[in-house]
């Protein structure tokens, strides 16, 4: 135990001195720039970089938005998500990592993981909060089973182009009641999402 507690230290100053990793997503709209959480939501992140590392987000994209204006929970979220265009994910689902225990919150430029029922995520389906969607953190009104969802990381660069897919058209159609009027007709692409 006491092995395991060193080794565990000895990973998060290995962490620390070398710092968080960073992506940059090359959009039709712009490049958006982010840096993963490695040291604070490690499973998360190794999802999400798997993702980028093995091309799976290359020719993907955003492709659903959420403003006050379509909040059916009228809640005021506002968000994009994005990832795989396609319904079935690639990686199994990883445990949910919450932000009571990360630390992490649902601020402005927040990236956290998409799911339904908590352990159901997988960074096949992300999104990117805008403004404050504390709501949507561990405890928070949005979540019946209040556990939120995993913020793994956070635009530094490029959350005018996150704002301009937001304001894009989103009438495109929706099999759910609860997503109505969020989808794009055409999906913004991700070119490229590559480790800078």
């Amino acid at each position: 135990m006491k092995t395991l507690r060193a080794l565990t230290a000895i990973g998060a100053l290995l962490l620390a001195a070398c710092g968080n990793p960073n992506v940059v997503f090359k959009t039709d709209l712009g490049d958006i720039s982010i840096e993963v959480y490695e040291d604070k939501a490690p499973l998360s992140a190794a999802d999400f970089l798997y993702h980028v590392d093995e091309g799976l987000y290359d020719g993907e994209g955003f492709y659903r938005v959420v403003r006050p204006d379509n909040d059916p929970r009228d809640m005021g979220m506002s968000l994009i998500q994005g990832g795989l265009l396609s319904t079935v994910p690639v990686t199994p689902s990883i445990k949910h990592e919450p932000t009571d225990i990360t630390g992490l919150t649902h601020n402005d430029g927040a990236l956290s993981i998409a799911r339904d029922a908590v352990g159901t995520g997988s960074a096949a389906y992300f999104f990117i909060s805008i403004g404050d969607n504390s709501f949507l953190d561990h405890g928070g009104a949005r979540n019946p089973d209040g556990q939120g969802y995993a913020v793994f990381g956070k635009v530094t660069k490029g959350m005018d182009v996150v704002k301009k897919i937001q304001a894009l058209d989103s009438a495109g159609p929706s099999k759910n009641p609860a997503t109505q009027g969020q989808f794009l007709p055409k999906p913004v692409i991700i070119q490229s999402a590559k480790r800078k």
